[in-house]
């Protein structure tokens, strides 16, 4: 494969940090920015999840190789398909992301996706590998790409056993050290297995 695309899954739009972003009350920076003009699908997810979306997004930035007019990396955006990082995003619009389950079953979720799948695929031709940076330990993303790209799509070796944090961390550490993890294809891998040894916490970086 010559050319890479990152797949990430999405931010959990019901939890706390998801609900004080769109309280209407809200005055840190980013909750006033969507409000006002919106903001980017990448701040909005990474200030949702945190550590594990931060790690997507570091990880994709510095491992992406897609082809020529390809973005980077795509998240999975239940509701609206595979949307750009850099996408802007209003109230509204996270608001009805929210409102759609997360469910291969559920054609309000799958049919945008198997959409954009097919478009990205078209695009980006065969040459290109997808890496999922999300769980595949079930089968609501695994499926409908799958379908689409067949043994093309690709997941890091390493996330088996381990729980979002980890994962996090461990993109993160990925990301600093320019070592990239190593891509198994998702058609018949493992996808459970005995949870690894903790890692090393990260070092502090002067600002």
């Amino acid at each position: 494969m010559t050319h890479r695309v990152f797949l990430l899954s999405p931010a959990n739009t019901g939890g706390l940090r998801a609900k004080m972003l769109l309280s209407e009350t809200a005055g840190f920076e980013l909750a006033r920015r969507l409000r006002d003009s919106g903001a980017p699908l990448g701040e909005i997810y990474s200030f949702m999840s945190s550590l594990y979306f931060r790690g997507k997004v570091a990880y994709a930035q510095a491992f992406c190789m897609p082809p020529p007019g390809v973005p980077n990396a795509v998240v999975i955006t239940p509701g609206f398909g595979l949307v750009p990082l850099e996408t802007c995003l209003s109230t509204d619009q996270l608001r009805a992301i929210a409102r759609v389950p997360v469910d291969e079953d559920n054609l309000s979720f799958r049919e945008p996706l198997n959409r954009d799948a097919k478009l990205l695929d078209e695009y980006a031709g065969p040459a290109c590998q997808f890496v999922l940076l999300g769980s595949i330990a079930t089968e609501k993303y695994v499926t409908p790409l799958l379908e689409i790209f067949g043994e093309r799509l690709v997941f890091p070796a390493e996330f088996v056993g381990r729980g979002d944090m980890s994962r996090g961390g461990l993109m993160l550490r990925a990301a600093r050290s320019g070592t990239e993890l190593t891509y198994v294809p998702v058609r018949g891998a493992v996808r459970h297995g005995p949870r690894p040894a903790k890692l090393a916490k990260l070092p502090r970086r002067n600002a």
